[in-house]
């Protein structure tokens, strides 16, 4: 759940039409002051980082900081939790200052969503992974149960929010509208949360199966231990299975009965375990990616301990993940807004027409070494940024007692943004954020704002595309569709009746005549009635529409229906229904308007017969109009009198 070069990162958004001069809700900054709680509960479950010291696994209280716009009127905010990086190794002991929800890049972006009228969570999860045991299976299994652990709590904090929705809802949140999203490891845990769905498969891969005993082949992250991946249900650990040989509690459930639904996740520098777990009909997802990070491939490929460089698991990172988002159309709703705004142009020069793929190209290498003797062409997490009075302490708690220079682990941990400077990081930022908002926002707001769609939503802001329409079933539908009422059709046309019954708001019944029903009329009179007498040809189809919607069922013999040209008669006998002396033979064709009903003749209304149609038989010669001047026959609104080859004259008013 990515960007460019350094000159694009402070661009200005230009998105789905809104400008510079507006201030919408949820793109631009519309409040001046964040308010933050901070350290609030919300969950307790079982860590193991008391392992460290010792001391048996046992139950550890988390917590989230949450940002709200200070002076908000709005209640049902829309909520963004964020995930920090770190390893799944505390600061000091991963080597780096980052680690936390206080990594300044993630309070940095919690204060830009909260100006921009969200609320903003950022939240910590439990940790513990040994990345520098020498034994490749210690390194994959304690890191992938560190990843499930850190999905599950992912979810409780989820839960949480809803929780605090349904009582009382004292950070006025929406609980319908939530946006997962991390930094790093953070990453991985957002994309593993919105893909995990089948553990019972999707955790059952060799590659996240033990097979040191090939007769007793182990998973890495079994559920019926670790809990299930929601964190729902309460499970030990046996003793064979527990790094003390106690049986130990080991998943605690928080708020089980709220739903964990996400509306979209995001994704800066991590990975997805298997490209197997996405599906098509997931969330949306967005990712960033360095192109050449030295700790997690945009690509597929290997995760490595930090600092011995030994295997850990192979994962597939942004652009594969991406990748499937799209082939699977889950990116759908980004790419049906047309988002073309600066931030997407830059993104569309390097992610190979990937929507939702940002990546961030290598720069230049530095003109020289770091404070600590050290350049790096690569960078992983250049949104990061830390102060050096820290950073030192750090490096030297990290490097006491190692000989090497001081800070030089420490350094050598964090490629991501060598130079540590808070300019280039709040840069990178302002790329982020002017990619990620506008996809945010297409998600959470977007919907069909047309009021004439089946799906309208009142409460949509922007068109997403997803406007779906009633499909049409008209009487005229119902003729136009049919191979066996051409004629019909063509008689409708050219006598106006096509808008009358294609009103959906209509009412009507029409005997609806066959091409063979028109065809036992005297030879060539259809070819005339349709060419050269539409007064005629009116009154006849007027005598098969009638002005209600008249059911089989609601017909007896005897019965004088009343049509827009005359009364017909009903007929109903042991051999059928008929309509004067046609035959029903298709009743009930129900319709929007109301209803059709197919007929084997064609209704002529009183006094015509077909004797009276028989003059239209005769060689037609030519037309003249009321001066006896000759003009063509379609002239419009035209008293023409049409001649026959034996002397007769026809006068029409022809409004064709």
């Amino acid at each position: 759940m990515k960007r460019i070069l350094q000159s694009t990162l402070a661009i200005a958004l230009i998105s789905l039409g809104f400008t510079s001069s507006a201030q919408t809700r949820y793109l631009d900054d519309v409040f001046s002051a964040v308010t933050v709680t901070s350290d609030i509960d919300y969950a307790t479950n079982i860590s193991i980082l008391p392992l460290l010291q010792g001391l048996p696994p046992g139950p550890a209280t988390l917590k989230c900081d949450i940002y709200e716009p200070t002076g908000d009127s709005v209640i049902n905010r829309p909520v963004i939790i964020l995930i920090h990086t770190g390893t799944f190794i505390p600061p000091v002991a991963n080597g780096q200052p980052t680690g936390s929800k206080t990594d300044l890049s993630i309070v940095e972006q919690c204060n830009r969503w909260a100006k921009k009228g969200y609320v903003a969570v950022a939240m910590e999860n439990r940790l513990g992974w040994n990345p520098t045991s020498p034994d490749q299976d210690v390194r994959t299994s304690t890191l992938l149960q560190a990843a499930y652990r850190g999905i599950q709590d992912a979810k409780a904090m989820v839960r949480y929010m809803r929780m605090t929705e349904d009582n009382g809802n004292p950070h006025g949140i929406n609980p319908d509208k939530i946006i997962l999203g991390g930094q790093g490891t953070g990453g991985y845990l957002s994309l593993g949360y919105a893909t995990l769905n089948d553990p019972g498969v999707e955790l059952m891969l060799p590659k996240f199966i033990n097979f040191q005993d090939p007769a007793n082949p182990t998973p890495y992250v079994f559920p019926p231990f670790f809990g299930n991946p929601d964190g729902t249900d309460s499970t030990y650990l046996p003793s064979f299975a527990s790094p003390t040989g106690q049986t130990e509690l080991w998943n605690i459930p928080n708020n089980p009965s709220y739903s964990n639904d996400v509306n979209m996740v995001f994704n800066l520098g991590g990975a997805l375990a298997d490209v197997s777990w996405l599906q098509a009909g997931e969330v949306p997802m967005v990712s960033f990616h360095c192109e050449n990070d030295p700790n997690a491939p945009i690509d597929t490929g290997d995760v490595v301990e930090p600092v011995n460089g030994d295997f850990v698991i192979e994962v597939m990172g942004s652009r594969t993940a991406q990748f499937y988002a799209n082939q699977y159309l889950n990116n759908d709703a980004f790419a049906l807004a047309g988002i073309s705004d600066a931030f997407t142009t830059a993104a569309n020069v390097n992610n190979g027409g990937l929507e939702g793929l940002y990546v961030f190209k290598t720069p230049a290498p530095a003109a020289g070494a770091n404070a600590y003797g050290q350049t790096y062409t690569e960078e992983g997490a250049p949104w990061d940024w830390w102060d050096n009075a820290s950073y030192e302490a750090i490096a030297q708690a990290v490097n006491a007692g190692s000989g090497a220079p001081a800070g030089y682990f420490a350094a050598d941990a964090i490629t991501g943004n060598p130079n540590m400077s808070a300019s280039k990081g709040n840069a990178y930022l302002d790329t982020i954020q002017g990619y990620l908002n506008p996809r945010m926002y297409m998600v959470l707001f977007g919907g069909c704002t047309d009021s004439l769609a089946n799906n309208f939503d009142a409460l949509a802001i922007i068109n997403d595309g997803s406007c779906t329409y009633p499909t049409s079933n008209t009487i005229y539908d119902i003729v136009s569709g049919s191979p066996d009422h051409t004629k019909l059709k063509m008689a409708i046309d050219l006598c106006g009746l096509d808008g009358v019954l294609s009103d959906p708001s209509g009412s009507f019944t029409l005997f609806a005549p066959t091409d063979d029903a028109f065809n036992l009329l005297p030879s060539g009179t259809v070819t005339n009635l349709l060419n050269f007498d539409i007064p005629q040809l009116n009154k006849i189809l007027s005598h098969h529409v009638v002005n209600s919607n008249v059911m089989s069922t609601m017909l007896s013999n005897n019965q004088v229906v009343t049509t827009l040209n005359g009364d017909v008669l009903v007929t109903i006998n042991t051999i059928g229904v008929f309509i004067d002396d046609a035959q029903v033979t298709g009743p009930d064709l129900a319709a929007d308007n109301g209803v059709v009903h197919v007929i084997d003749a064609v209704l002529l209304p009183t006094p015509t017969s077909v004797s009276e149609l028989s003059h239209l038989d005769k060689e037609y010669l030519y037309s003249v109009n009321i001066l006896g001047e000759k003009v063509s026959n379609n002239l419009k609104n035209q008293i023409i009198f049409n001649v026959f080859k034996d002397g007769s004259v026809v006068k029409i008013f022809n409004k064709k």
